[in-house]
Parts: C-alpha cells; sequence; structure tokens
C-alpha cells in the first residue's frame, strides 16, 4: 500500500451574504465549486499557502483572521500497476476577508473560474464537500477547531483532489 499526505490551507470569504468560491477542474474534467486554496509547497507555512493560493486563484488579496479548523480525512484509491493508494488529507481552513485584488480567473492551474455565490444558493451547487465543511466551521466557530462526524452535510466529494 502506497501512502501519501497531502496538507492545504483554504479560505473560507463571506461578506453580503456571499461566499468566493474558485471552480476547480478534475483530472477527468469535471468541475465542481471548492473554496479556494490548495495544497502547502515544502517548507511553506499554512498562512502564507492560503494568501498565495487564494490569489492564484482568485485574484484577491486574502487576509486569513481567524483559524477556522482543520478537516482530516483518509481513502483508499486505486493507482497505476493494480497498487492501491492510502491517502491521508490535512485541509487547514482560515476566516480570510478580501483585503485588495480585483476577481480574476486563474489561467493555468487547477481551477478556471473564480465567483461570489450567495449562501442560501450553494446547498444548488455543484460542488466538493470542503464547501459544506469550511461553512459549517465557519458558522459553527467549534472552539477545538473539529466538526463532529457527520457535521458539514454529505458533500458530492472529500477525494483528494481538493
Amino acid at each position: 500500500m502506497h501512502k501519501e499526505l497531502r496538507v492545504a490551507a483554504y479560505a473560507v470569504c463571506v461578506r453580503d451574504g456571499q461566499v468566493l468560491l474558485a471552480r476547480w477542474v478534475a483530472g477527468d474534467g469535471s468541475k465542481r465549486w471548492t473554496l479556494p486554496g490548495g495544497g502547502m509547497d515544502h517548507g511553506e507555512d499554512p498562512y502564507d499557502t492560503v494568501i498565495r493560493e487564494a490569489d492564484e486563484e482568485t485574484g484577491y488579496v486574502v487576509e486569513p483572521v481567524a483559524l477556522l479548523g482543520v478537516d482530516s480525512l483518509r481513502r483508499r484509491y486505486p493507482r497505476r500497476l493494480g497498487a492501491v493508494a492510502d491517502f491521508h488529507g490535512l485541509r487547514i481552513l482560515y476566516e480570510g476577508r478580501v483585503t485588495g485584488g480585483e476577481l480574476r480567473h486563474e489561467t493555468d492551474g487547477s481551477t478556471d473560474l473564480a465567483a461570489w455565490h450567495p449562501l442560501e444558493s450553494v446547498a444548488d451547487l455543484d460542488r466538493v464537500g470542503l464547501v459544506d465543511i469550511g461553512l459549517e466551521l465557519w458558522r459553527a466557530r467549534p472552539s477545538d477547531g473539529h466538526l463532529p462526524d457527520g457535521a458539514g452535510g454529505p458533500g458530492p466529494d472529500r477525494g483528494p483532489g481538493r
């Protein structure tokens, strides 16, 4: 079994009843909305990761104003030549505040669009499960930064890509 660890940082940016999302393009070409953010570079602080990733994916300067929590997920999936990967993802979620920049879409990256969505319409979006988790952490603000099992809704996908 091949072990894989991915540590990533994401921003939950809510203003005027809307949440900032980026549309992730999966390896198979499917597209789903996600929180702006992504994988940490080796030696990079997660605080710096979320600032860099939000800028890359949305064009905005985002200031992390609060640590909302950490989401940990684990799954197994097939790899080449019959191997199986044991994937563990740690996703660090910050509340973010837009302090500058202009909304734009990422080019040559893992997302292709960025947009503000009304909070009440998020449930109707084709989205990854991380969106539900991030919004639940933002609403609940658990003191330990951890949601009870099953919180955040079922979410369409909790895979390694996002």
